[in-house]
């Protein structure tokens, strides 16, 4: 009989947003009437730019021609979409990026589960606690971490508390790790690292010859300006960091699919004989092998961001969830509630009032004010306390949320 791979079964399932299903399932069966809100969707609502739209139907248009038709593109993206990002996001801020260190993808969730394959099983790994779940899981289903233990940590991982203690930036671990998960904007505290915090995570890397892995995901929402729009504007940063951005979130692809991962030639790792040997090279073995790439219709959508008009609408739609954010986190702090984040990030991490346990404020939420948002304890143990609120909904269910919030909920 064949045989599994029985690290998936040290996780514990997709217990989150199962459970949310669940009671809002059992809620709504019970009082059809009710009119939920939902501010816990990590899906976007916007219609994809008009800039992107037109490119795509153009690109539509060219597959029904033999002359334009295309086939199978270069795995690693065509070198339209590269162009303009490296341009646009990496040139035009003093970085140096190489077009062949540059990966288009289906999405940077994807690149940031899949990247681990390219490490050691034995790699000690570092995530911050809360944490978006994709790090954590696919390490565990590598077999790069023991099992789950009694306090919802798993053996064999690095923890990096973040709350509000420390103004949700992590502390350098106390002992060396090789792989160091850092996402900032950060999804699902909304907060972010200054350059300075930034600066102390690359030089702990350079000296203890780690790699950090880097999500920038949300980068286009960063409003403050001594937050870094990429990890590699910290001096050395290039020697020791791996980057993922996405167009989910700022363009509105999260049904489309795109994103990118850079990984410089100089970040480096050591095989079994002692030698070194380039990332990129493996991570280009690893997607020529696994990867058809990006479809050619999606690609050429996702170029058109980078026009003119593409940046000045895309800026607009990103305006608009800011806004939402803006509106959800004055509503709080008027309700006497502690919030954070929705600054530079569509996410609004609040502290739950009376220090209610995060299930029991979901609970508390969803009937007295119908309203569903994700309870902290879901990322981890650090983020019981806590609760998350996205302000990617309509802002016309914001604002009624809001007020709910405020007149109707009971604290």
């Amino acid at each position: 009989m064949a045989t599994i791979n029985d690290n998936y079964l040290k996780l514990p399932g997709s217990y989150l947003f199962a459970e949310i299903a669940r009671r809002v399932a059992a809620f709504k069966e019970a009082h059809p009437e009710a009119d939920i809100i939902r501010l816990g969707i990590g899906d976007v609502t916007q219609p994809l730019p008009p800039a992107c739209i037109e490119a795509m139907h153009k690109a539509v248009d060219e597959l029904a021609s033999a002359d334009t038709f295309r086939g199978y593109g270069p795995e690693q993206g065509y070198s339209f979409l590269t162009d303009a990002i490296i341009e646009h996001n990496y040139k035009a801020r003093g970085i140096e990026i190489a077009s062949d260190e540059i990966f288009i993808s289906d999405g940077s969730k994807s690149d940031c589960g899949n990247i681990q394959e390219i490490f050691g099983t034995d790699n000690k790994v570092a995530i911050t606690d809360p944490v978006y779940p994709v790090y954590l899981d696919t390490n565990v289903m590598a077999g790069r971490t023991g099992t789950l233990q009694e306090d919802g940590h798993f053996a064999g991982v690095t923890y990096l508390p973040c709350d509000a203690s420390n103004n949700f930036a992590p502390e350098l671990p106390a002992e060396r790790v090789d792989m160091i998960y850092l996402c900032c904007p950060n999804n699902p505290t909304g907060t972010t690292l200054s350059r300075a915090e930034l600066k102390k995570w690359v030089d702990y890397a350079r000296e203890n010859q780690s790699v950090i892995l880097f999500d920038a995901a949300y980068a286009a929402y960063i409003t403050e300006e001594d937050v870094p729009r990429s990890i590699y504007e910290i001096e050395g940063a290039k020697d020791v960091a791996i980057e993922f951005r996405s167009f989910s979130k700022t363009a509105g692809f999260t049904g489309t699919r795109c994103g990118y991962t850079i990984i410089p030639k100089t970040v480096k790792g050591r095989a079994a004989d002692g030698s070194l040997v380039e990332f990129n090279k493996l991570w280009n073995r690893r997607h020529t092998t696994k990867f058809n790439g990006t479809a050619y219709i999606v690609q050429r959508g996702a170029t058109a961001i980078y026009t003119e008009e593409g940046q000045k609408q895309v800026k607009e739609t990103i305006a608009y969830y800011m806004e939402n954010a803006r509106i959800i986190r004055d509503g709080l702090q008027a309700a006497g509630i502690e919030a954070y984040g929705g600054i530079n990030a569509p996410y609004i991490w609040l502290k739950t009032p009376n220090n209610m346990p995060s299930w029991d404020f979901f609970d508390k939420l969803l009937t007295e004010v119908n309203i569903v948002g994700t309870p902290g304890a879901g990322f981890g143990p650090c983020g019981e306390g806590y609760f998350r609120l996205t302000a990617f909904g309509d802002r016309e269910n914001t604002l009624r949320a809001v007020e709910r919030i405020k007149n109707k909920l009971h604290i």
